[in-house]
């Protein structure tokens, strides 16, 4: 892989900015396709606590309620909802979802909403909220699936929401669970049920993951998500492979599809969190879900990306392990991490001489190579090349890092404790050929979407 792009500096610089008029500790966001000639816009769905989690050692009581806002490029905010104090605002009990069902070239805003302001775990009440991106106004309602029975807070609050096309057809796929038993939902443009499939906690095989991305791995005009390692087509539900079936049982916290774009060939990169017994933890597997290589033989892997940081664009991946995680009303917190890098296509060990700790892939400059984004709650942030070097600074926690309005390069979303959204760019950017190609890609939009519906931050990265 080559760049047509010649050298510049970066010229980082915040092109958007709005005011959410309140406090946030949470923020989440994703592009909206509002039609033909229409502004670019994203949704963002905040609020001042920090993210709710639903496992009982990190569960807190919110003190503010979730909103919904969609804002155009020019920092305009088109309409904004508040969802009350029935939906917990946490990305696993409302996951939202930007999605063109109807096929009119318009997405649909989709959530997980509560119709019981009194009792916001009664999951009974939980409905799938269609909403008009245009105006906000809800557009229909229909009963969230509720088929895990009395399981822990934190198997029965693991809500998805996704969307894919199966020839060219929307699928949207509703989805519970990460741990034990999981279930998931196939739904056709009228909403009339597609597909069903249910995954025992006893049936072998990985549990799911916090990721879930959406792509075709074996390019057949039928997109599969990535059930942690399970890959389940969107045509009918059917799992076509379960990696590592009779190795490992736990869930991964990272699921990542990666290209190889000079052999135009997809590969999967995991790193594992749960079954801590199982090795290896750091895996790549081929697209059937063979696997290639593996390292790490113990441990909580609890973060992980693949950008193109090597020469000539070259795939490098990474995984941290930790001793021990923390999650709260202040936020979330890791102790005894440590770092490993490598060849993402190889295995072979890649150290990088600098840290990667809580950064993300980003294309600033428009060249087709990464920059890293490290964004810090209440400081200030930094954009590092792929020798470590600082190239700027940015405010604030990274929401996310697509190209997401109409200019040169992808941009960087990170909001500040104040309510101060901004969109971070790079104003000497040039779109090059391989930049292009990446956008072009049906596996950028439809990952690109999901940056509100699970831990999809990085999915774009190994592109």
């Amino acid at each position: 892989m080559s760049s047509n792009v010649a050298p510049r500096p970066i010229d980082l610089r915040p092109v958007m900015e709005v005011g959410l008029g309140q406090q946030v500790g949470q923020l989440r966001a994703a592009p909206v396709e509002l039609g033909a000639g229409q502004p670019k816009a994203i949704v963002a769905a905040y609020c001042a606590d920090f993210d709710v989690d639903p496992y009982v050692e990190m569960f807190f009581f919110p003190g503010d309620t979730l909103k919904l806002a969609l804002i155009a490029e020019d920092g305009q905010i088109l309409w904004r909802r508040d969802l009350g104090r029935g939906v917990v605002p946490g990305m696993w009990f409302c996951p939202v979802l930007p999605f063109d069902l109807d096929g009119d070239g318009v997405d649909e805003i989709w959530f997980v909403n509560n119709l019981d302001a009194d009792h916001p775990l009664g999951v009974s009440h939980y409905c799938l909220e269609r909403v008009d991106a245009r105006t906000g106004k809800t557009m229909g309602q229909w009963p969230w699936p509720d088929l895990g029975g009395q399981q822990t807070l934190s198997s029965t609050f693991r809500n998805f929401v996704l969307g894919g096309h199966a020839r060219g057809e929307p699928v949207l796929v509703t989805a519970q669970g990460t741990y034990g038993s999981m279930f998931l939902q196939g739904w056709r443009p009228d909403m009339r049920p597609r597909w069903e499939l249910t995954i025992d906690k006893d049936q072998p095989g990985a549990r799911g993951s916090h990721m879930c991305p959406i792509t075709d791995l074996d390019q057949d005009g039928v997109e599969e998500v990535m059930w942690g390692e399970r890959c389940i087509e969107l045509d009918t539900g059917t799992e076509r492979f379960c990696a590592d079936r009779d190795v490992y049982r736990g869930h991964s916290d990272i699921i990542q599809p990666v290209l190889d774009r000079a052999g135009d060939r997809w590969f999967l990169y995991t790193c594992r969190e749960g079954d801590r017994d199982a090795s290896p933890r750091v895996v790549l597997f081929d697209a059937a879900g063979n696997r290639l290589w593996g390292d790490v033989d113990t441990g909580h892997m609890d973060m992980g990306w693949v950008a193109r940081l090597g020469d000539g664009g070259r795939q490098v991946a990474m995984a941290i392990r930790i001793g021990h995680k923390t999650c709260g009303p202040t936020g979330r917190f890791h102790e005894d991490t440590e770092e490993f890098t490598y060849d993402a296509l190889t295995g072979e060990k890649r150290p990088l001489g600098f840290s990667v700790y809580r950064t993300l892939p980003v294309d600033l400059d428009g060249d087709g190579c990464h920059e890293l984004v490290r964004g810090v709650p209440g400081g200030d942030g930094e954009v590092l090349d792929r020798q470590g070097r600082t190239l700027g600074t940015i405010r604030g926690t990274v929401a996310m890092a697509s190209k997401f309005l109409d200019r040169p390069g992808e941009q960087v979303l990170a909001f500040e404790g104040d309510g101060t959204l901004r969109a971070w760019a790079d104003g000497n950017a040039r779109d090059g050929e391989d930049a292009m190609a990446r956008y072009a890609h049906p596996f950028y939009k439809a990952n690109q979407r999901l940056t509100s519906s699970g831990s999809n931050l990085c999915a774009l990265g190994g592109l």
